[in-house]
């Protein structure tokens, strides 16, 4: 497993001790904190989420002198992203959470990767390439501790997000490169391009906020967020989007 770390910092013993899990994209990552402060991460693009996803949590876990028994709390990247990788993550999630009995807090892919941005007072456009000539995006207001949601997450092509978006914006996300300089070029120089990649270590921060006020969920009752289905599902049902997701 080709990674980065495990990489230490100062732990801070009377806080929670917290793992988080990102597989909603092609780099798998895990990061253990203790609290906010981040003790350890470690990420590969080498392989799927299925076969690196359990050797990154023994490294920070073990790297750090922890079993999964300590545990306080586990966060997971909930989606949008690849279907495959958001069912491993969210499995393995589960899976340590009914041994533990650690609560699991599902995290927003979008809203991560918005929060980790640390944009000021600009919006966050937080975008993932959904393939097709499509995105998964969510745009942010991100000046509080939790993002607060200007525009619903869902799948937009560029003409549809364009025509929604204020005159600045800071857009980040793995999709900011290949949507970004188009949104760019119709909406302005207010908007400031951040390429970013979905992180554990952004799963981990939004997740302690989000544990903090009290907002996790039973392992049972933890669902993905695909928000567009699966192609065998469209096949099936006739419908190509989630009813959480943006509207046709």
């Amino acid at each position: 497993m080709a990674s980065h770390g495990p990489r230490a910092v100062s732990r801070r013993d009377s806080a929670p001790l917290l793992l988080a899990l990102e597989t909603a994209t092609a780099v798998t990552s895990v990061a253990l904190f203790r609290g906010d402060a981040l003790l350890a991460e470690v990420e590969t693009s080498d392989g799927t989420a299925a076969e690196t996803l359990m050797v990154g949590i023994d490294d920070v876990l073990a790297g750090n002198g922890f079993v999964p028994a300590q545990l306080d709390a586990i966060a997971v990247s909930i989606g949008p992203g690849s279907f495959t990788g958001l069912r491993v993550g969210l499995a393995t999630a589960k899976g340590l959470a009914f041994g533990t009995r650690a609560p699991l807090i599902p995290v927003p892919t979008l809203a991560a990767l918005a929060d980790a941005a640390q944009a000021g007072e600009l919006p966050v456009l937080a975008l993932l390439d959904a393939r097709r000539g499509e995105m998964y995006a969510g745009l942010f207001d991100c000046t509080g501790p939790i993002p607060r949601p200007i525009l619903p997450e869902g799948v937009y092509t560029p003409a549809e997000l364009v025509a929604q978006l204020p005159p600045a914006c800071v857009v980040v996300g793995e999709g900011a490169v290949p949507f970004g300089p188009g949104i760019r070029s119709v909406r302005g120089d207010g908007v400031k391009l951040a390429p970013s990649s979905a992180s554990a270590r952004g799963v981990g921060r939004l997740g302690a906020a989000l544990l903090a006020r009290g907002e996790t969920v039973p392992a049972a009752e933890a669902v993905p967020r695909y928000v567009r289905r699966a192609e065998a599902e469209v096949v099936r049902t006739g419908k190509r989007f989630e009813a959480t997701s943006k509207p046709r």
